[in-house]
């Protein structure tokens, strides 16, 4: 019998996986990984390594779930080391949790890798702390999308009158519903919002706006998923520790100069 690990692989930049993460990628005979995880870090795989490709893009998947269980399972009953790299987190909107249980179900052995999860990544790296002490005590991360039968199940009332900070997973594509809801909640309209386009990558882009114009901003900037959406005061620190796009620019610059 083999041996499942779940790994995070991160929220982008390939420098952000873990040290066990890293062990886990050189180690497998079989890797199975998903769309966002950077392919750079595929390049520490040992030689002989068997890719798989599970590359969910929104409403298409290119393997269904199902069928990643039985891949995880059936690889590691022939007794591979199997590492299944997914972005992020796998236990934050990673169906890590999902995963686990049809290896349980099967007696397969396995193991969590825990990942730098992009709710407090891309922030981060945009320059907004998701909790401060005199801005926010509490902050939420909120999956933007929509159950395919239409339910909502997202207590959006708790969310606009209880959490300081939120960080909306994968939300661009039902920005007008999400700005509706914590709108018809009481969200303040005034709140700042922070839109992170391709967070901790080196094409990162990042658009501040208000609750009640961010569908506009999200329109004129284009911006598209993947995508962090950050609702609450904290988005107005940013101003002043944007660091992420300073260092880009000296980088530039002294390129330039050499």
């Amino acid at each position: 019998m083999g041996k499942v690990y779940l790994v995070g692989a991160g929220p982008g930049d390939p420098d952000l996986i873990t040290i066990k993460g890293l062990k886990c990628i050189q180690e497998a005979d079989v890797i199975l990984y998903d769309r966002l995880v950077n392919k750079e870090l595929l390049n520490h795989a040992k030689p002989g390594v068997e890719l798989i490709n599970c590359g969910k893009l929104p409403d298409y998947h290119l393997l269904q779930q199902e069928t990643i269980n039985r891949f995880l399972v059936k690889y590691a009953k022939r007794g591979k080391v199997v590492t299944r790299l997914k972005g992020g987190d796998p236990f934050v909107f990673g169906r890590g949790g999902e995963e686990a249980e049809a290896l349980a179900k099967s007696g397969v052995s396995f193991e969590i890798v825990p990942g730098i999860t992009a709710g407090i990544a891309a922030t981060a790296y945009a320059g907004i702390p998701v909790t401060h002490r005199d801005h926010s005590s509490s902050f939420a991360i909120v999956t933007g999308h929509r159950k395919k039968d239409g339910k909502d199940d997202i207590k959006w009332e708790s969310l606009a009158k209880g959490i300081d900070t939120l960080a909306i997973y994968m939300g661009v594509k039902n920005l007008p519903y999400i700005q509706g809801k914590l709108l018809e909640y009481g969200k303040n309209p005034d709140t700042p919002v922070a839109l992170i386009h391709w967070g901790t990558l080196k094409n990162q882009k990042t658009a501040i706006s208000t609750l009640t114009k961010v569908v506009e901003t999200a329109q004129i900037e284009q911006i598209s998923n993947p995508c962090m959406i950050v609702v609450g005061d904290v988005v107005h620190l940013r101003e002043k520790i944007k660091w992420f796009e300073t260092k880009q620019t000296e980088n530039m610059l002294a390129n330039e100069a050499y």
